[in-house]
């Protein structure tokens, strides 16, 4: 009676696993934490100059400390699409300045420390997905019959942003240099998985 031996599976200096199901090269790997801190600053750097007024894409005298609203100037401007309207009606209102700012900061700080990755991702692609109907990319011409200046009626970075939210939740990229891995651990999110 012979027994087969079996061979030790190797896992070569390429391969690393990043998370169950996963094997990303340590290349990859860090990719990954670079576009998902990256992109995290982004958020939150809009967050913070939209707060503080930088003099960027916000000037001081409309900083949101200083009275400002962080979602007059874009909403009340939309002047494509059939939300139109929509978008004008909530232009400056209190509700839609907190949740801007809140999801702004929210999603920067996430994706940064790589933690709720999940939840980052959904509200990055609610917040990208409204963004993109106020600037409905479908139409060639605003309601007043000017080009609308749409490069592309289909994908912009509103869709792209959205997209690498996505990807970096699916491949667990909070795990390489952030906090990943810790948060994944915690008892609370252990119970509730949509959190990690």
């Amino acid at each position: 009676m012979t027994t087969a031996s079996h061979k030790p599976e190797v896992t070569t200096h390429l391969e690393r696993t990043e998370a169950p199901g996963s094997m990303l090269t340590h290349a990859a790997a860090r990719a990954l934490a670079v576009l998902r801190i990256s992109t995290g600053a982004v958020f939150l750097w809009a967050f913070l100059d939209k707060t503080f007024g930088f003099g960027y894409a916000t000037p001081d005298a409309r900083a949101w400390i200083n009275g400002g609203s962080p979602t007059k100037g874009f909403l009340s401007n939309v002047d494509v699409g059939p939300f139109q309207s929509f978008f004008h009606s909530i232009a400056g209102t209190w509700w839609a300045d907190w949740a801007f700012m809140l999801g702004l900061a929210g999603i920067g700080i996430a994706l940064i420390l790589g933690i709720g990755m999940r939840i980052a991702a959904a509200s990055t692609v609610l917040m990208m997905g409204l963004m993109w109907l106020a600037e409905f990319p479908f139409d060639k011409t605003t309601a007043a019959g000017a080009a609308s200046g749409s490069t592309n009626p289909i994908f912009d970075y509103h869709i792209i942003y959205g997209l690498v939210a996505i990807v970096l939740a699916l491949t667990y990229a909070g795990q390489t240099w952030g906090l990943g891995r810790w948060w994944a651990q915690l008892p609370f999110v252990q119970r509730h998985r949509w959190l990690i």
